[in-house]
């Protein structure tokens, strides 16, 4: 038996969904990803979450039917690209918002990236759904801001640098918690961008 299989009483998928307000199912969704980033992914229970928002359990299964597909639809909720509405007139000048933007939400990303890291692995849902609400969005926003930095004359559209920038961007959000054990808050980040990928891109 796996351990989706443990976390679903016996219903199938064929099971009614319940009639869920979107405010109730905001409330699911943001309550088992708070969750998720105080405990861990194993420790949340399907049941622990109907205990914390006041439902019964066979609500969510009804809903859900697994604790997989519960957590992805929960990230899926909160898919949005927050480097979308970046646009300061120049290329440097919007990567130096993208590091202020990205230093002030990846505390709690980062927390849930790294809750669900050996989730992520074992299950393809998951981590399709954890990309469509991370990373995906983001990425296409970031390549976005580059395209216009080219049209502008800003850098030349063969500088191998600019394949590289979401990578530098994103690697350095998962990474520097485990070199120097604290979140890449928006300082460390702008600093980052300056040091690093400006001077890469011959905008420095």
């Amino acid at each position: 038996m796996t351990s989706q299989d443990a976390d679903r009483p016996g219903q199938t998928g064929t099971s009614r969904r319940s009639k869920i307000t979107p405010e109730r199912e905001r409330e699911f969704f943001d309550a088992v990803l708070d969750r998720i980033r105080e405990c861990g992914y194993d420790a949340v229970t399907m049941e622990g979450i109907a205990a914390s928002t006041r439902c019964s359990k066979s609500t969510l299964y009804r809903q859900w039917q697994t604790k997989p597909r519960f957590v992805a639809a929960a990230l899926r909720s909160h898919r949005q690209a927050r480097f979308a509405g970046i646009d300061t007139g120049t290329l440097a000048g919007d990567l130096r918002e993208v590091a202020r933007c990205a230093g002030e939400w990846s505390p709690k990303d980062t927390t849930l990236l790294q809750a669900l890291g050996h989730a992520v692995v074992q299950d393809r849902e998951l981590a399709r759904a954890l990309r469509e609400a991370l990373v995906d969005p983001e990425i296409g926003a970031l390549e976005e801001i580059l395209r216009r930095g080219v049209e502008r004359g800003e850098v030349a559209a063969g500088n191998p640098a600019l394949e590289y920038v979401p990578a530098q961007i994103f690697g350095v959000l998962r990474v520097r918690p485990l070199l120097d054990g604290r979140n890449a808050d928006a300082e460390y980040l702008i600093r980052f961008v300056e040091a690093a990928v400006l001077p890469a891109l011959g905008l420095a």
